[in-house]
């Protein structure tokens, strides 16, 4: 089976990424990968007592779903959406974790409500005033091309716009211990069905057994096997390079994916 669709914009955040324009730059090759710590900004387009209760992967989603919908000029509160990640909240599961090592054993409801996996859709929900439906779905390291297999497939059966929201972030220790995702990294992507005034190139996803690629760059596979949104950085170089060609994903243990572009300028 081949899905389709046209990739009407991009949002991304990482170490050493701060937003498309200057992850492409280096993608494509024309500034050397430097590594730093994730910069998450505030998310201003919630309400001030929604803000101060947002934990990091709130924080990371909303800014690249944000710069995705600006860069496809799609409206954001109508856009229906798909949110990815291979975890919840690394540090309010922490928190809760300590709160139950306690005597009193009191969990805060704001850490728990903040501890879900479907809160990032809940606050891109608050921060846009969108109804429009949002699927959350888990596939641990598998969990971007998940993500990406169940847009493709809204976008071709509804005939409309997608939003992707691919996302995970770090784990404090002692739980770093048995998930050593050492930073904050997502991409966001609006698919749609037919080629727009913005569509940057169109992309045909099919599953293949062919072993999934490595990036030259030494610090860029280094993030790409580190944490499980970056497993979507070879499908990204090759969009930043804005050539013709196919980047194979990891996916499961049986199958990878592989995903054919065709830029559009």
């Amino acid at each position: 089976m081949r899905l389709s669709a046209y990739i009407g914009g991009i949002g991304i955040l990482g170490p050493g990424f701060d937003n498309w324009p200057q992850a492409a730059s280096v993608l494509a090759g024309r500034q050397p990968y430097q590594s730093a710590p994730t910069q998450l900004p505030s998310p201003v387009t919630l309400p001030a007592a929604e803000r101060r209760r947002t934990g990091r992967v709130v924080k990371l989603a909303l800014a690249i779903a944000h710069e995705a919908a600006a860069n496809a000029e799609a409206d954001a509160a109508h856009i229906p959406s798909v949110f990815c990640s291979s975890g919840s909240d690394g540090h309010i599961c922490h928190e809760i974790c300590q709160a139950l090592a306690l005597s009193s054993r009191e969990v805060s409801p704001t850490r728990f409500s903040n501890s879900v996996h479907n809160v990032a859709a809940g606050y891109w929900s608050i921060s846009t005033g969108s109804m429009a439906e949002a699927n959350v779905l888990c596939a641990f390291d598998a969990s971007f091309v998940a993500g990406l297999l169940d847009a493709l497939a809204q976008t071709a059966v509804d005939q409309q716009a997608v939003l992707l929201v691919a996302y995970d972030t770090e784990y404090p220790p002692p739980l770093h211990a048995k998930r050593p995702i050492p930073d904050a990294f997502g991409v966001a992507m609006v698919l749609t069905p037919e080629r727009g005034r913005t569509s940057l190139a169109r992309i045909d996803l099919v599953l293949t057994d062919e072993n999934a690629d490595l990036i030259p760059d030494k610090g860029l596979e280094a993030l790409r096997t580190a944490i499980p949104a970056a497993r979507s950085l070879p499908l990204l170089r090759l969009l930043a390079t804005g050539s013709s060609g196919y980047a194979v994903l990891d996916y499961l243990d049986v199958s990878r994916a592989s995903v054919q572009v065709q830029p559009c300028s």
